[in-house]
């Protein structure tokens, strides 16, 4: 991993932490947003200088436990600790290994088999690499849906299906630039963030404020052209034998009206899929 990578991540994480949230003195207007170069190595225990190159990067081979110390300063959550340690390249996993692109046909047996409820598979660039009928009917407001950041941030439609379309914008954001902590350098994700960056300013902005999480459980909230207003929560699986992938499963609660409204898009997705083949 390039010392950059490492260096831009410091200096936004950098800009925003405040000093009242440090701990540290606080008087008037300051400069810079958030913490100066200075005040991160004193929390941090490290050598001004070496932090500055750390920053510029020129020094791009910390030690595990200067990134330690960086973490405690920062105020950094487990997911933004463990993509600096990625940058630095600190993690045991050694160097970037290449995500299958196709899904098992076994996978795909499981998902199809799951006739109730939405089921898919994505990679860390988030390409839908493999979806079952559900998780078709529910993305169908979608042309096409191949990768839930352009879905998010370059279809239109996207901020009338997500009812809470901002922090579906933030927490997308932060899922890709976890991965670019794996592969800065993969060219089919430098080429998404290239092109949702010439697409929306609201990717860019965030995008350069190097927020980075993993995926939450909270509940998706949805709005289907079709059925109405969906509330489904989720879990997602990591693959195993295909590192990288994510098996990702929509629910929704037994008996409420979520549940309702899946059954009846499933019901009308098998009657237009019956019609299509006539």
């Amino acid at each position: 991993m390039s010392g950059s990578e490492l260096g831009e991540f410091l200096r936004a994480r950098r800009a925003q932490r405040s000093p009242r949230d440090a701990g540290l003195p606080y008087a008037g207007k300051r400069r810079v947003a958030g913490l100066r170069r200075e005040e991160v190595a004193v929390l941090a225990g490290v050598n001004v200088d070496y932090y500055t190159r750390l920053e510029q990067g020129r020094e791009s081979h910390p030690s595990a436990q200067v990134l330690d110390a960086l973490c405690r300063a920062l105020d950094l959550d487990p997911d933004a600790r463990e993509h600096l340690h990625r940058l630095a390249g600190t993690t045991p996993d050694g160097g970037p290994a290449p995500v299958p692109r196709t899904v098992s046909p076994e996978l795909r047996q499981l998902m199809d088999g799951y006739t109730t409820t939405p089921a898919f598979v994505l990679d860390r660039n988030l390409d839908v690499l493999a979806s079952n009928a559900l998780a078709d009917a529910l993305f169908a407001p979608f042309d096409p849906a191949d990768n839930l950041a352009r879905m998010v941030f370059l279809d239109p439609v996207a901020r009338q299906f997500y009812a809470r379309w901002e922090w579906t914008a933030q927490a997308t954001v932060a899922n890709l630039r976890m991965a670019a902590g794996f592969d800065a350098h993969d060219p089919r994700l430098r080429r998404l963030v290239a092109e949702l960056s010439d697409g929306s300013e609201h990717f860019r902005t965030l995008w350069h404020s190097h927020q980075v999480r993993g995926k939450t459980h909270e509940p998706k909230q949805l709005v289907h052209p079709d059925v109405g207003p969906l509330t489904l929560t989720y879990q997602a699986f990591d693959v195993r034998g295909a590192p990288g992938q994510q098996l990702v499963i929509y629910h929704a609660e037994p008996g409420t009206p979520s549940a309702r409204a899946l059954a009846l898009l499933g019901s009308l997705h098998a009657t237009t899929q019956r019609g299509a083949l006539r």
